[in-house]
């Protein structure tokens, strides 16, 4: 037995239960499950098209910039179109996400790269969970289909970010987490992205790409196809 096992079975030693207690899980179930609701702010709510007015709006109070197109078949054309009016270079990574991988990269003058970033990319694209009409905020999480680093190594970072994904509060984002995913399978990283990275630690100066990407790019697709 190890060091872990035994502080583990003198816990459970010391409130009288098994290594395996199906009431005691049970009662926590129930308790989460009848936990009360929150006050939530009513700013993200209303329709899909008041939705994403708010989104937009909070995420251009932030730096980052929004566009709209009508299916992710559009997206490539966007990205290239991005990067050729900021004179940034036509290249772009991103992860297994097979949203993505199905898009047209091929109709564009885009240098396509795939997998991690190691710190050398200066555009990298990802597909969001969901985003926040409420705070302008994106929810991106951890693993092969979107990984990490491409949220926070390039210059320029490129969500998309399909319009049904688009919900009213943080909370739903939670809720949404447990409906897909389910107990003990939750993706090891969730990250909640506001704009592009900044700082105003010195003299209250905002810089832009303090500590992450400079450029935040959202692309909300309002279908898939």
């Amino acid at each position: 037995m190890s060091a872990r096992d035994e502080i583990f079975a003198s816990i459970r030693r010391s409130l009288n239960v098994g290594p395996v207690d199906a009431p005691r899980r049970d009662a926590v179930v129930a308790r989460l499950a009848q936990a009360p609701v929150g006050i939530i702010p009513r700013r993200g709510h209303g329709d899909a098209a008041e939705r994403l007015a708010t989104f937009k709006a909070e995420a251009e109070r932030v730096q980052a910039t929004v566009a709209e197109v009508a299916t992710a078949a559009d997206v490539p054309a966007e990205i290239a179109r991005y990067l050729r009016e900021n004179n940034l270079p036509a290249t772009i990574r991103f992860g297994d996400d097979p949203r993505l991988a199905d898009m047209p990269w091929a109709e564009t003058a885009l240098e396509v790269a795939r997998g991690p970033s190691e710190g050398d990319d200066l555009n990298a694209v990802a597909a969001a969970f969901a985003g926040v009409a409420e705070t302008g905020t994106l929810a991106l999480v951890s693993g092969a289909d979107n990984p990490t680093t491409l949220n926070f190594l390039p210059d320029n970072h490129f969500v998309v970010l399909f319009a049904d994904d688009l919900v009213a509060d943080l909370e739903s984002v939670f809720a949404r987490l447990r409906e897909k995913y389910g107990p003990g399978a939750l993706p090891r990283t969730v990250n909640f992205i506001t704009g592009p990275s900044r700082s105003a630690d010195i003299e209250q100066t905002l810089l832009l790409g303090a500590h992450g990407p400079r450029r935040l790019h959202v692309v909300v697709a309002r279908g898939l196809s």
